[in-house]
């Protein structure tokens, strides 16, 4: 049974390894299709998510859960195309991965949505979902190419100065338009340009 199971590890490990180039493809379009909906996300945040703080909660949730679905439908669809497994071991490695950090996400959104939080508490929140997600991409690093881990702790420490900042500078305005565009700029165009750095730079590798 050990031997069973330390043969299997070492087959996820080395596919894993074998399919890096795969995955840095992968991401491209699942980036720039994380980027995009991150983005309209945050247009229509400014005029359908900034009434309250359970309004905007449960809109980024759900603009959340659509982004993740959208982005598996990519990902399945290469998996298709390439005539291999979606649901694969190293695939449930990389969920496994990121479903700690992303689960306690959406439960705090939950529960905010339900006690009807003031705008810095939802302020707050944006803080810290970003920070869980960029522990996600780092965790889901390690079992990819090592520059989802360098995009996670981009995110982390751009959002920690950003905490930071505000911290020191304390403006008057931390009114829930500020959390929509630091939403957007973190979920939206942040991941649009990675996206668009890992299409070009794929674009530019020589054929194998």
């Amino acid at each position: 049974m050990q031997s069973d199971w330390a043969t299997e590890n070492l087959q996820v490990i080395r596919t894993l390894m074998e399919r890096s180039a795969l995955y840095r493809r992968a991401l491209a379009p699942t980036t720039l299709v994380a980027g995009t909906l991150g983005t309209l996300g945050a247009i229509g945040g400014f005029r359908w998510a900034t009434g309250s703080g359970v309004q905007f909660c449960v809109y980024w949730l759900v603009v959340g859960v659509l982004t993740i679905a959208a982005c598996f439908l990519v990902i399945r669809r290469q998996a298709l195309q390439a005539g291999e497994a979606f649901w694969s071991p190293p695939t449930r490695r990389v969920v496994q991965a990121m479903l700690p950090a992303l689960v306690f996400g959406l439960v705090l959104g939950l529960v905010l949505s339900f006690s009807d939080p003031d705008e810095g508490l939802v302020l707050f929140l944006v803080f810290v979902w970003i920070g869980l997600y960029g522990s996600a991409l780092h965790a889901a690093g390690f079992f990819m190419p090592r520059g989802i881990r360098l995009f996670g702790w981009l995110l982390i420490a751009g959002i920690s100065a950003a905490l930071l900042g505000l911290l020191l500078i304390q403006p008057d305005d931390t009114g829930l338009d500020l959390s929509n565009g630091i939403m957007g700029s973190a979920f939206g165009l942040l991941h649009l340009v990675y996206g668009g750095y890992l299409f070009a730079t794929e674009k530019r590798r020589p054929a194998a």
